[in-house]
């Protein structure tokens, strides 16, 4: 199952802070996880780099979902990994899972991005990217 996500992120450790009355990992922490996990792939495998950010384009998140498979409990190491599941040309679907050290998935993530015009925008509403980020993207996506 984990060969199917890809970007392997660091392994998270569940902590006492991120754990509630019954030393079972809260579900705030879940989405930390998981957000966390994607950030370094979203900039160093899918290129959106300071750069991209300066031309006046970037992502906003448009839905996020968790589904809740097994618990983590305090002291509990968790390898978040992630997948691009889909791309076009406005949007970005990318999947992610927790597992826990026996390898069995306890959590799915899913999360669309809309691609906006940070500089010409009045209200939400996604804009083209450009071709090379869109065939970096696919590129990435077979991976």
């Amino acid at each position: 199952m984990k060969n199917n996500f890809p970007y392997q992120a660091e392994i998270v450790e569940v902590t006492k802070d991120m754990c509630d009355h019954n030393d079972h990992m809260n579900v705030a922490f879940y989405y930390q996880v998981f957000d966390l996990g994607y950030t370094p792939m979203y900039f160093k495998e899918m290129g959106f780099t300071e750069d991209y950010f300066n031309t006046g384009f970037s992502t906003f998140t448009l839905e996020d979902s968790i589904r809740y498979l097994k618990e983590f409990r305090l002291g509990d190491p968790i390898q978040p990994a992630f997948a691009l599941y889909n791309v076009n040309n406005k949007l970005m679907h990318i999947l992610g899972g927790l597992f826990n050290k026996e390898n069995e998935l306890c959590a799915i993530f899913e999360t669309i991005l809309g691609h906006i015009d940070t500089v010409s925008y009045t209200h939400l509403r996604a804009h083209e990217t450009k071709a090379n980020l869109v065939c970096r993207l696919l590129l990435e996506k077979k991976k």
